[in-house]
């Protein structure tokens, strides 16, 4: 059981530690608002990453790799990124609004948007598929086709947890960044992280179509 729970703990880490939208879009709010914006949009990704860990577990996953499910899905995670990367980019150009200390806040109406933000990048990634659909067979074949549900359950419970733990991680690094730096490449860091979310939808897209 040892094993088990090294296997999910390193998966969860690796899974999550990987440069992707979601990171971006970390990198993006945290900027700005600092730990908790980042935060937000880490721990909204977990409500995806579960969703995906649980059909993968199944052996659903892979049947969402179909043309006619992957298309849809990768489809709908390029309108996200366009959306959030366009956000980005307007908040870049657009004048900051400085608090008493003379750093750039959020406002105070979209203090839920990085856990909406998150869940949305996280349930409609075609990188969460893909993973799933492959990583899925490999957990069960781990485990042994006849694992226990008690060993799945230990096996998520540990991805889920090393998960958590590097949203700590993740939000705690950007915030550490945010101090260090000047308003000016906030902005800089901010429309940045937005054109990249842009190019990463178009990718995708042209991908999917090709």
């Amino acid at each position: 059981m040892i094993q088990v729970i090294l296997t999910g703990f390193w998966l969860g880490l690796v899974f999550n530690a990987a440069p992707g939208p979601v990171f971006t879009e970390s990198l993006r709010r945290g900027v700005r608002g600092g730990f908790g914006p980042a935060f937000g949009v880490q721990t909204g990704s977990l409500v995806g990453d579960a969703a995906w860990a649980i059909l993968g577990l199944a052996g659903a996953a892979a049947l969402l790799t179909q043309p006619h499910l992957h298309i849809p899905i990768t489809l709908a995670g390029c309108l996200v990124l366009l959306f959030l990367g366009g956000q980005g980019i307007h908040a870049a150009l657009k004048t900051p609004t400085p608090n008493t200390s003379g750093a750039a806040t959020e406002p105070t109406s979209t203090k839920s948007g990085p856990l909406v933000a998150g869940a949305l990048m996280s349930l409609a990634s075609v990188w969460n598929v893909v993973y799933w659909g492959g990583a899925g067979g490999a957990v069960g074949g781990a485990l042994g086709e006849d694992a226990a549900l008690s060993a799945l359950l230990v096996f998520f419970a540990a991805f889920m947890a090393s998960s958590l733990l590097w949203c700590f991680i993740c939000a705690g690094f950007i915030a550490g960044l945010r101090r260090a730096m000047s308003q000016r490449w906030t902005r800089i860091i901010e429309g940045g992280a937005g054109a990249a979310l842009i190019v990463m939808a178009a990718t995708l897209a042209i991908q999917a179509l090709d």
